[in-house]
């Protein structure tokens, strides 16, 4: 009973080391009697027990590696302090294996080198601007590198890029006179093109002045011109009505008797205003004053 009990426990030991599950985004390496054998695919797969072993276990997910921070010195030797995190997969779990012993501790070593190889290329006022130029550049040194190790990098990011405080200064104060520069620049912009405005809208009423005068006195003319013709049309009519209604029958009577009557009311308002009153030499004859008068009125006949 002993013995069958022991062979069935061996029979189901063979069996549970016969059967591998490798589960899903994962590799199992077999080696059989030290030698690679094969790659176990994600399932069920059977082994020689004994004979064949899983020497290695690799995860086929992207893996995301922490770069330490380290000490760069740019172009224009100023000592930064950069770190970053790079992105791995692994590709071939065969040379992952047996191409090098820690392909992780590789990755990160060679990441560091190559960055401080990159970072010495520029200026400090230039690695701010060129991350992403950088990062590829990272990118591609290490997947040439790295291929070899059935790894590939899929891609770098820089976290942090840290200058000393002294520079950081330095930098404040540059960013600070830039913007005053920046403000001062358009200040004097804005006061130049408020003078301009100035200038144009007093050009522009100067001008609206003098047309408007201009129109003033063009309407002043012709309403002076046409005044002076309605009075003259005016005057013209009544000297034709006046000679009209002398030539008539009575007419030249009329004419003696309106001057006679003109002549004495003006010489009584002379002797009222003035304290010396001129007297005509023969008063009494003020037919005489009439005639001399209406001689000028006085048509000569044909």
């Amino acid at each position: 009973m002993i013995p069958l009990l022991i062979i069935l426990f061996l029979v189901a030991l063979v069996i549970f080391m016969a059967v591998k599950v490798v589960p899903q985004q994962t590799a199992f390496v077999v080696e059989r009697l030290g030698k690679f054998q094969g790659v176990l695919a994600p399932g069920i797969n059977f082994i020689i027990p004994f004979f064949d072993r899983a020497a290695y276990k690799h995860s086929l997910k992207e893996r995301a590696i922490d770069i330490a921070e380290q000490i760069c010195i740019t172009r224009d030797n100023v000592q930064v302090r950069v770190d970053g995190v790079i992105f791995i997969q692994i590709i071939d779990p065969q040379k992952a294996s047996y191409g090098i012993s820690d392909y992780s501790f590789a990755v990160s070593q060679l990441t560091q080198t190559t960055m401080r190889s990159e970072i010495g290329k520029i200026d400090l006022d230039k690695t701010f601007e060129e991350r992403m130029t950088i990062n590829h550049a990272v990118v591609r040194s290490i997947d040439e590198a790295a291929i070899g190790w059935g790894v590939k990098v899929l891609r770098y990011e820089i976290k942090n890029i840290t200058p000393p405080q002294s520079v950081l200064h330095a930098m404040e104060k540059q960013m600070q006179a830039e913007r005053e520069k920046r403000a001062v620049i358009l200040q004097s912009e804005g006061e130049k093109q408020s003078a301009i405005n100035l200038a144009e809208g007093q050009k522009q009423k100067v001008v609206l002045e003098s047309e408007g005068l201009k129109l003033l006195q063009i309407n002043e003319a012709e309403g002076q011109a046409a005044a002076i013709k309605s009075v003259a049309d005016a005057s013209a009519q009544s000297i034709r009505l006046v000679a009209a209604a002398i030539l008539e029958k009575g007419g030249f009577e009329a004419v003696q008797l309106q001057v006679a009557e003109k002549y004495i009311e003006q010489f009584g308002n002379l002797a009222k205003t003035n304290n010396t009153m001129i007297i005509p030499a023969n008063l009494a004859d003020v037919s005489g004053v009439i005639a001399t008068a209406m001689s000028v009125i006085k048509q000569p006949k044909s």
